[in-house]
């Protein structure tokens, strides 16, 4: 992320503070407005976006770069913490999600077809990842911790998501399964055993990759530049993993579902596209009693969009407090185009497969859906072939430090 301008601040670097003030006000006055407007579980929801904005920043917490340093370098701290943070995630939301019911209300997980679709989309997305910088998480904590490239990244996210919804007909119509959920399907117990078992299967081995490599296991700790690190940052991977499971199980039960942050991309290319004249209510994807709802709502109501700018203003936080807040608006064409064609390839890929790195993958896993594992692996093998794309665009190929997306 060559425009996040971390490196040329020094160790200890003061807090930004009008960037801090004005994403704490944006936050305050956001949270206000949702309450009285559309509801107090909504505004809660903007407070929870916020803080998974704050923990995905502080963390650094990329699924992208921890599946490409792997990937190129062998080290497997990133997918550790991956792994640590789907175990207590399905130790948390299975339960809920078997019982139907959590603190009194109902749940559900998201759980999606597993079929042609998805493997197609999620390789999409996966040399997307690459290419655009980031994953959905990442692309919208980055764009907050004042990355301009990836304002672009955004951008085509967007448009990638809005043109998938007008070819979703076609993309459906292929073979596919039906959803199925492990926890309905295999009973809560054998469900919880089976993913626990794959979870430690695939860390150990990156465990064993990683000393084959290196000889022993590479230490990612980042010396904190503060003297207050879990204010300032940066946090330890595995702190940032459990504060996005709780933050995600806390979405579950203000909002009766999992995390979720693309859908809302699609929707706000839908309602952009209509204010240039183009009749998106028509098209058969918006034409469904949900979407065709959200299409005629408000923004303000619709959850995910909420929970996505939180995210946007909690990582403009945290970039502040870090003393990290410094936009850099010159940008290399190479790089630019990187950022349009991966951004173009995540919003479509992120339709195609029934969601993201956080849709499909984290909640897709934690729900007990099929195709969260399916996602998981097409997007893995999408990051080999992006990986490999990278230098054509002038983008480096971390072998010392991972980056933040």
């Amino acid at each position: 992320m060559s425009t996040l301008a971390t490196s040329s601040l020094p160790r200890g670097a003061d807090i930004n503070p009008k960037p801090l003030g004005i994403a704490l006000l944006l936050i305050v006055l956001g949270a206000w407005y949702l309450a009285q407007t559309v509801g107090a579980k909504h505004a809660a929801l903007f407070v929870v976006g916020a803080l998974l904005g704050l923990a995905l920043y502080h963390a650094a917490f990329g699924f992208m770069s921890a599946w490409r340093v792997f990937i190129a370098d062998g080290r497997g701290a990133g997918l550790r913490a991956q792994m640590i943070m789907l175990a207590v995630g399905v130790a948390l939301f299975f339960p809920a999600l078997s019982a139907g019911t959590l603190f009194g209300n109902p749940v559900t997980g998201l759980v999606s077809p597993a079929g042609t679709s998805v493997i197609i989309g999620a390789f999409m997305f996966g040399i997307g990842m690459q290419l655009g910088g980031g994953c959905a998480s990442g692309t919208l904590y980055t764009v907050g911790g004042g990355s301009t490239r990836m304002i672009v990244t955004l951008l085509a996210f967007i448009t990638g998501s809005v043109i998938a919804t007008a070819h979703m007909p076609f993309w459906t119509s292929l073979p596919q399964l039906k959803p199925v959920s492990l926890v309905k399907t295999l009973g809560l117990a054998p469900a919880l055993l089976l993913n626990w078992s794959v979870f430690a299967l695939i860390a150990f081995v990156t465990v064993v990759v990683e000393k084959r490599r290196h000889g022993r296991l590479v230490d990612p700790t980042v010396r904190p530049a503060h003297r207050s690190p879990w204010l300032h940052g940066p946090w330890p991977l595995v702190a940032g993993a459990i504060a996005l499971v709780v933050l995600n199980f806390a979405t579950l039960a203000l909002s009766g579902r999992p995390w979720g942050v693309t859908s809302a991309f699609a929707l706000w290319g839908a309602k952009a596209a209509q204010a240039i004249g183009i009749d998106t209510a028509s098209w058969t994807y918006w034409s469904t009693k949900a979407n065709a709802a959200a299409l005629a709502a408000p923004v303000s109501h619709d959850v995910t969009s909420v929970m996505d700018i939180g995210i946007v203003l909690g990582a403009m936080l945290a970039a502040a407090l870090a003393g990290r807040y410094a936009p850099v608006w010159r940008v290399p064409l190479r790089s630019l185009l990187a950022a349009v064609a991966g951004g173009l390839m995540l919003g479509y890929g992120a339709r195609l497969a029934y969601g993201c790195n956080i849709g499909a993958y984290f909640s897709g896993i934690v729900s007990g859906s099929l195709h969260g594992w399916l996602w998981l692996v097409a997007a893995f093998a999408g990051n080999v072939f992006g990986t490999r794309l990278r230098p054509l665009f002038g983008l480096e190929v971390e072998r010392v430090k991972p980056s933040g997306c």
